[in-house]
């Protein structure tokens, strides 16, 4: 059983083992689409268009991609080093995805500044996409909401009172004890508890 699932640097800390997110892959039906939506109103550069490569899809070699020969693979730049992806699924080959199902993706947010996001809400306003917000998703923390054309739940999020810095982590740490007191109704076991909560700050 894994019993970490951080590892400590040299001042005995728990650090994460990832920096954050290398690639996220989607599916549209409609590549051309989803390259005009991502570039054009979002503003995230195109920065790779290819194929599948044979045996990729329904070969020996398939690793995971989806099960479909030469089909497109489209890669977008979402800042800080890390690429938003997409796969073109054929037309009536799958059925549309349920955000809430399990295993499904809910929704992605992106994190921006005070600058970025006054850009983002132009953008969406400027092409017509219904936005939800901004609305305060937590004290200090600021959100809209917003679908692709792909039906694909987004959102960006920002701290206002951060101005050009983007930070993450740390407007979403709860209080020591209060995240103790939820850990507590998913399993009781103090052992456990205590290995779940041993890189929260407090």
């Amino acid at each position: 059983m894994l019993q970490t699932s951080a590892v400590p640097d040299t001042s005995g800390q728990a650090v994460p083992t990832t920096r954050g997110v290398h690639h996220l892959e989607l599916n549209t039906d409609d590549m051309k689409m989803t390259a005009e939506f991502y570039t054009e109103v979002l503003g995230m550069p195109l920065i790779w268009a290819s194929r599948v490569p044979a045996g990729l899809g329904t070969g020996p070699g398939n690793r995971g991609n989806p099960p479909f020969e030469n089909i497109r693979h489209y890669f977008f730049d979402m800042g800080n080093d890390s690429i938003l992806g997409f796969f073109e699924i054929p037309k009536g080959a799958k059925p549309k995805g349920d955000r809430d199902a399990i295993g499904t993706m809910q929704h992605v947010s992106f994190a921006v500044n005070n600058v970025a996001a006054d850009e983002l809400l132009r953008r969406l306003n400027a092409h017509g996409v219904p936005i939800q917000g901004p609305v305060e998703a937590v004290p200090g923390l600021m959100s809209a909401y917003f679908y692709d054309p792909n039906g694909i739940r987004l959102e960006f999020s920002w701290r206002p009172l951060d101005g050009e810095e983007i930070r993450v982590l740390e407007l979403l740490r709860l209080e020591r004890e209060s995240s103790i007191d939820e850990l507590r109704t998913l399993h009781d076991d103090p052992a456990w508890v205590a290995r779940m909560s041993a890189a929260m700050p407090g």
